[in-house]
């Protein structure tokens, strides 16, 4: 995982979390941005998708259990799929709840998998 782009990451689902919980609360349904504000955290899990691809061929290995980290990483990718389905499937303010949620249990997901990507486990 890239420093930075861990971050970013988890800047981005939190801010979008955080959004699409206040949106849901206020009483608005599933909307391009509740939705759009998920669809930005997807782009950047599947950014995250061909960084763990591409950085231990140069050097950037995990110190923590690679199976773990990618349960967690096809875990994440899917997570705010699912969620968007279901928010467009079910068009209430609860869905719009379910996005925020869903965009913040991303954001724990993203820390957990830079903590096994970047810390030595005994």
């Amino acid at each position: 995982m890239i420093d930075w782009y861990t971050w970013l990451q988890l800047g981005v689902a939190v801010a979008a979390g955080l959004l699409c919980v206040g949106l849901g609360l206020a009483g608005r349904k599933p909307s391009d941005l509740s939705i759009g504000a998920l669809a930005v955290v997807e782009l950047l899990l599947v950014g995250q998708l061909v960084v763990a691809i591409v950085a231990p061929a140069l050097g950037n290995e995990p110190t923590g259990s690679v199976l773990e980290f990618w349960i967690y990483l096809v875990t994440v990718v899917l997570l705010p799929l699912a969620a968007a389905f279901w928010a467009l499937l079910e068009r209430n303010r609860w869905s719009t709840v379910i996005l925020g949620v869903a965009a913040l249990a991303v954001a724990v997901m993203i820390y957990r998998m830079f903590q096994i990507w970047t810390v030595q486990q005994a």
